[in-house]
């Protein structure tokens, strides 16, 4: 998979570009798997994940878990989370886009760096702290 050199280089808006579709076809496997069929009812189920505010509840509670994340992990969010954006969120305050793209560029990085283990490990910790699990 680590077909690109030097990945660990790469910018925080290219890793949050990746991650953003590895969480979202992620996201929309899980729901797939609860039951769901109608594109409304599957629309709604995966905005409370892969939105802004979604992402940075989940990041936030991450940061607030000691020892959760290594050191690593937190210098790549806040490459992602630091990156100037020319784009705005829309329905997100620019405090949760940059958190949200942060926590993007996390799963982009673990990503194409091949850490699947780990990837899987936070993903399923995103499911469960939003369906209210943990």
């Amino acid at each position: 998979m680590n077909q690109i050199k030097k990945y660990q280089q790469l910018n925080g808006a290219a890793l949050a570009y990746l991650g953003d579709a590895v969480y979202e076809q992620a996201i929309r496997y899980y729901i797939i798997t609860t039951g769901l069929t109608h594109p409304n009812q599957l629309h709604k189920a995966a905005v409370k994940f892969v939105g802004a505010k979604g992402q940075a509840r989940i990041m936030k509670h991450w940061l607030h878990q000691d020892n959760f994340l290594t050191p690593e992990e937190i210098t790549i969010y806040k490459r992602g989370r630091n990156h100037k954006a020319n784009t705005k969120a829309k329905n997100a305050s620019i405090q949760d886009y940059r958190q949200a793209t942060g926590f993007e560029a996390l799963l982009g990085w673990l990503y194409i760096g091949g850490q699947q283990d780990r990837l899987d490990e936070l993903i399923q910790s995103s499911i469960k702290f939003i369906e209210g699990g943990e």
